[in-house]
């Protein structure tokens, strides 16, 4: 059995939304934790579980920041944490389809993320580090990330359609 320890300083997590459907406005999540318990250093059949603090949210702009931890977005006293468990995976090649339970503000839908499978290399203190890149989409909505506001020359402030990109790099000992 592997033991797979998640890389942080190597590690993040990040969204893009389009914002007055002209530009996209990017993110990061800067606390979060995955586990992954597995038989080699492969995903298939391994048992992942995210976990990220909604309070961890960061755009580079703390007004913006507070009115995501609020009521209208996360609401993140109420809904501290969004969670991935990974139900089932498919490979094709390197890549993965990682399909699982993501839960965001009390609510559980069913997703898949594609993941790319970076690599294996050893770090220049001999550990064996792995790297997997996943991406994807969710509709806000579907997660009750409702608000938004109608523009002046039409259209909404907020797209429903949220994009992620997660790197992760583990240290793997066996």
């Amino acid at each position: 059995m592997a033991n797979w320890s998640l890389d942080k300083a190597h590690s993040e997590i990040e969204f893009k939304v389009k914002h007055m459907m002209i530009t996209n406005v990017k993110g990061q999540f800067q606390d979060f934790d995955i586990t992954v318990d597995s038989d080699s250093n492969h995903l298939e059949n391994a048992k992942i579980d995210l976990t990220i603090k909604t309070a961890s949210i960061n755009t580079k702009n703390e007004q913006r920041d507070e009115h995501l931890r609020g009521s209208d977005f996360f609401d993140a006293s109420a809904h501290p944490e969004i969670t991935f468990h990974a139900t089932s995976s498919t490979k094709d090649g390197d890549d993965i389809k990682l399909t699982g339970d993501l839960t965001i503000k009390g609510v559980t839908k069913s997703v898949t993320f594609d993941v790319e499978f970076g690599g294996v290399a050893k770090d220049p203190w001999g550990n064996e580090k792995i790297g997997y890149t996943a991406t994807g989409k969710i509709n806000r909505q579907d997660f009750g990330l409702t608000w938004n506001a109608a523009l002046e020359t039409g259209g909404l402030m907020v797209s429903d359609e949220v994009k992620f990109q997660a790197d992760f790099q583990f240290t793997v000992t066996k």
